[in-house]
């Protein structure tokens, strides 16, 4: 059973890095073809793909990412196999970055993003951007 468990602050200030790291059990990430993704969720709104890293390493952000000049810039995806965990980064928060963040696999490169396409999920960690 896979099992994915996010890790990181739950208060950042404006400005600040936020480091969140997803750790991954039951499985390595390292393992084709999965396909391993963070996803957020602020208030009031839906889920919003960010990106993904695959078995292999390649990285993908989604289109709402790459098609915002501020988060493009802002946001990073990376994994580090010897701990079997992947992380995101993402620098300059501002209060518009709160959100619930989840990690999650799916089978293949994520189409749309939309739920359906995961099939294990973390439990989600609240982020909060506040002075």
């Amino acid at each position: 059973q896979v099992q994915l468990q996010e890790s990181g602050p739950g208060l950042v200030k404006p400005s600040q890095t936020l480091s969140l790291s997803c750790i991954v059990s039951g499985g390595s990430i390292t393992t084709g073809y999965y396909y391993w993704s963070w996803i957020r969720q602020p208030p009031g709104k839906g889920r919003e793909w960010m990106g993904t890293i695959a078995y292999d390493g390649s990285i993908y952000y989604s289109p709402s990412v790459r098609s915002s000049p501020s988060l493009k810039s802002r946001t990073s995806i990376s994994r580090d196999t010897s701990k079997n965990q992947f992380t995101l980064q993402l620098s300059s928060v501002t209060p518009e970055d709160t959100a619930v963040y989840y990690c999650a696999r799916s089978v293949s490169l994520p189409y749309s993003g939309g739920d359906f396409e995961y099939d294990y999920w973390g439990q989600g960690t609240q982020v909060t951007v506040s002075s």
